[in-house]
């Protein structure tokens, strides 16, 4: 009964989230300049057209290319005009005789900010953590990237990223999950990581496991120099990388850490989400991402909800934990008040 419950409040939640994103901010707009009312019979039923395409999208394994856009990218510019219009129906009401100017601010604010936003999200940056153990010798430089989201982002960011790296000395690679998001991404594009020099390792994260095939996608990412760390660990140098699957409870990877600590190496805890670090209690660096750092401005602090910890360093006793933003966008490939980001750790 409860499930029952539950499938209703998420189909009710996702026409709503339809409506405020897709619909209403056009009929603020239309309110502003046009003096049209706001949510009436064509709202309602344009709202459940729409929603009907975003649920045979997320639903099903259909990758139309026309289908893809038009959610995704409606997904980025909608939460961009909502949050404006939001802003401008709230200026209206302080400022009854500016209605048309208000509404032609808001197209204009729209306009810029989403141009800004996709011309962000195809940057990336290079982000520098130094960190210090008595467990290190010598220095070492360890590249992490996560939420590539291959499929939403194409094989030219791929390649962006490819080339940033290869411009620096580093041990090895780690790939904290969310490597493809998309059914219709080809493994045959993962070819360039085998031009890494240098070992690469992944642990998965959740849409690595929403895409069609996964399992037998994921044995055979070692055919591209991918070495998948399946709830297991792996020795190099001084370090002890565990990896840590996505599709397990908080408890069930923590399992897997006390089953795999060596207390003589520094050992990195590669897991997608930072949900484990509140009860992880062994030294060591954690290294997550999932969270994009919200990704598209205000929506951080929505995820602030659900994660304590949603981008950067933290701290506790001896055990460190850093977010990263994501090297990729998931869903419209926009980002406005996070960057796209490549972590060089330096280890001292």
């Amino acid at each position: 009964m409860s499930s029952f419950f539950y499938k209703i409040f998420y189909y009710l939640l996702l026409f709503v989230v339809t409506y405020f994103l897709f619909v209403f901010p056009s009929e603020v707009i239309e309110y502003l300049i046009l003096d049209s009312e706001i949510f009436n019979f064509k709202s309602l039923i344009l709202t459940f057209f729409i929603n009907l395409i975003i649920l045979v999208y997320f639903k099903t394994f259909y990758t139309n290319k026309l289908l893809k856009l038009f959610v995704n990218e409606g997904i980025g510019i909608g939460f961009i005009s909502f949050n404006i219009t939001t802003l401008s129906l709230i200026f209206s009401f302080l400022m009854t005789s500016h209605y048309s100017q208000i509404g032609y601010i808001s197209i204009f604010l729209i306009i810029f900010i989403t141009i800004y936003s996709y011309l962000n999200g195809r940057k990336v940056k290079l982000k520098f953590i130094r960190l210090n153990s008595d467990l290190f010798k010598t220095k070492s430089k360890v590249i992490f990237i996560s939420d590539l989201h291959l499929g939403t982002n194409s094989i030219q960011h791929l390649n962006k990223i490819f080339n940033l790296i290869t411009k620096i000395n580093y041990d090895f690679l780690l790939i904290g999950g969310d490597l493809i998001d998309s059914s219709e991404f080809k493994l045959s594009d993962l070819e360039i990581f085998k031009n890494f020099k240098k070992p690469i390792f992944f642990c998965t994260g959740n849409h690595d496991y929403y895409i069609k095939g996964s399992k037998e996608k994921l044995d055979q990412l070692s055919n591209y120099n991918i070495n998948y760390l399946n709830n297991c660990s792996k020795l190099i140098k001084h370090f002890n990388i565990i990896g840590i699957n996505d599709n397990q409870t908080i408890g069930e990877q923590k399992k897997i850490v006390k089953r795999y600590f060596n207390k003589d190496k520094f050992n990195i805890f590669l897991t997608h989400k930072p949900s484990l670090y509140k009860i992880l209690d062994f030294p060591g660096l954690m290294l997550s991402g999932h969270t994009h750092n919200g990704q598209i401005f205000p929506f951080n602090f929505i995820v602030k909800i659900k994660f304590q910890h949603i981008y950067g360093l933290f701290k506790k006793t001896n055990t460190d934990l850093y977010v990263s933003s994501g090297s990729g966008c998931w869903g419209p490939r926009m980002r406005l008040g996070s960057n796209n980001e490549i972590v060089v750790l330096e280890f001292n």
